[in-house]
């Protein structure tokens, strides 16, 4: 008899408002097995997958995005680290840790060697690492303050979202820079962990009072940068307090990812883009991976690891059957850091 295997899958798709459990299906499912693998197919067993804002666009069943939308009755998927526990291919081996973006949400699957690429192991480097530091989420914050806002010593980044999987790390590159760096977060523990990693000013936007009065006190002068990860109000007031040729890098909104035709905020600045000159960069990091910018972002954040000069908080959720909280917990914010699952497997072999 097959080993049991974990599987949760999608029961409907969520067009508008908010995502609940129900939505979701833990199932229990007989594992794949060595002898099921085709050619150049890939055995893995899940240790991690990552929970990311940019879900809830795939769990709404549109067809008009830059990435498939998740199917009712298939399980879902995501970026992971796993080993290989079985290989009919050459380029990878069992016992291989590897990583990639089309982890299915299950305990063990299996998938073509093409979809996953081999990353070192016994380094030190908990597996975890590759969905945080080194992974999608990282890449994304040196892609768009790095590559497009194209930060200059002296000036003013206001980071939203700083203690998120994203911008602890654009904190910390841009104090790598010279920026003077000003972080908004949730709560004030995240608060003291955005002023721990460098950042000049943090606030709680949530216990600061006025928005507008609170960003203006942080930026006096106004904002040079602003990496915008919530959208909403907050890019109102980003807009309002920008200085001339400012610089916007539109990574995420995640205060409207749930919003309806009803809820959903209007701007009401953006009449500044023009007299103020401003640049608005928006990004999918995925176009990223296959030009320069990667080699320059590995190069340069697996250094500064080594030498112990970066800080990166993981959130880890034990078990794949909690999975789909971990992930309705970030459209509340309730995650502090990057919001990963680590899997328990009973017939763990490796």
């Amino acid at each position: 008899m097959a080993p049991s295997n974990t599987s949760i899958k999608l029961v409907r798709n969520i067009p508008s408002g908010s995502p609940t459990l129900k939505d979701f299906k833990v199932e229990s499912v007989d594992a794949p097995t060595k002898s099921s693998l085709q050619p150049n197919q890939v055995l893995i067993r899940t240790l991690y997958l990552s929970c990311d804002p940019y879900f809830r666009g795939r769990l709404s069943g549109t067809r008009d995005s830059y990435v498939a939308s998740f199917e009712p009755g298939k399980p879902i998927e995501g970026l992971g680290v796993g080993v290989v526990e079985a290989s009919t291919s050459s380029k990878l081996s069992e016992g291989d840790l590897v990583t990639g973006g089309a982890f299915l949400w299950e305990t063990r699957f299996v998938c073509a060697d093409s979809a996953v690429t081999k990353v070192p192991s016994n380094t030190g480097i908990s597996p975890a690492n590759y969905l945080g530091v080194l992974g999608m989420p990282s890449f994304t914050a040196y892609v768009g303050l790095v590559s497009l806002c194209n930060p200059k010593a002296g000036e003013t980044v206001l980071v939203s979202a700083a203690s998120g999987a994203v911008g602890q790390m654009v904190v910390q590159l841009a104090k790598a820079r010279g920026l003077r760096v000003v972080g908004a977060a949730g709560s004030d523990d995240k608060v003291d962990f955005i002023k721990s990693l460098g950042a000049d000013v943090a606030f709680n936007y949530k216990t600061c009072g006025d928005l507008q009065d609170a960003v203006k006190k942080a930026a006096p002068e106004g904002i040079d940068i602003y990496f915008d990860n919530v959208g909403g109000e907050f890019l109102d007031v980003a807009l309002k307090n920008m200085r001339p040729f400012g610089r916007i890098a539109a990574c995420g909104m995640i205060s409207q990812y749930n919003a309806t035709p009803e809820t959903a905020y209007q701007l009401k600045n953006i009449v500044n883009i023009v007299p103020k000159k401003v640049s608005i960069f928006g990004y999918i990091v995925t176009d990223y991976y296959s030009k320069p910018d990667y080699k320059k972002f590995i190069d340069e954040v697996s250094t500064k690891l080594k030498e112990g000069k970066v800080n990166y908080k993981l959130d880890e959720v034990v078990g794949l059957e909690n999975a789909p909280q971990a992930l309705l917990d970030l459209f509340e914010g309730k995650n502090f850091g990057k919001r990963v699952v680590k899997i328990t497997d009973s017939n763990q072999r490796l």
